[in-house]
């Protein structure tokens, strides 16, 4: 049984940092994780995605420069390192995986078939 369960969310100051954490369980073979956001009134935006295969990243335009998403194979878990947040920033964020298609397109959430529980951030002075 595939399993994700997000952690590190969390209040913090404007131009303050966050580590989001993914612990995946249960995965047979390569995938893709993404990382999507969503504030409130909004759509679930993609965030950033890393693929187990190639190591190949991509990054939505307005994190791009400010987060960076890696993997720690030994622990099974995906990171994000959140750099100068923003309130905007603020969202309930949400760790996926896509085992299927294994693609790391952000546009492209319906393929994404596993989802995590979700962790809030708030950034807020």
């Amino acid at each position: 049984q595939v399993q994700l369960v997000e952690s590190g969310g969390g209040l913090v100051q404007p131009g303050g940092s966050l580590r989001l954490s993914c612990e995946a369980s249960g995965f047979t073979s390569d995938f893709v994780i993404g990382w999507f956001r969503q504030a409130p009134g909004k759509e679930r935006e993609g965030v950033s995605c890393f693929s187990t295969s190639d190591n190949y990243t991509s990054y939505g335009d307005s994190v791009k420069g400010r987060f960076t998403i890696s993997r720690d194979a030994d622990k099974n878990r995906v990171y994000m390192k959140m750099n100068s947040l923003k309130p905007e920033d603020t969202a309930v964020y949400y760790c996926a995986a896509d085992i299927r298609f294994r693609l790391c397109v952000l546009s492209q959430r319906q393929l994404f078939g596993i989802w995590g529980q979700g962790t809030q951030v708030t950034v807020s002075s």
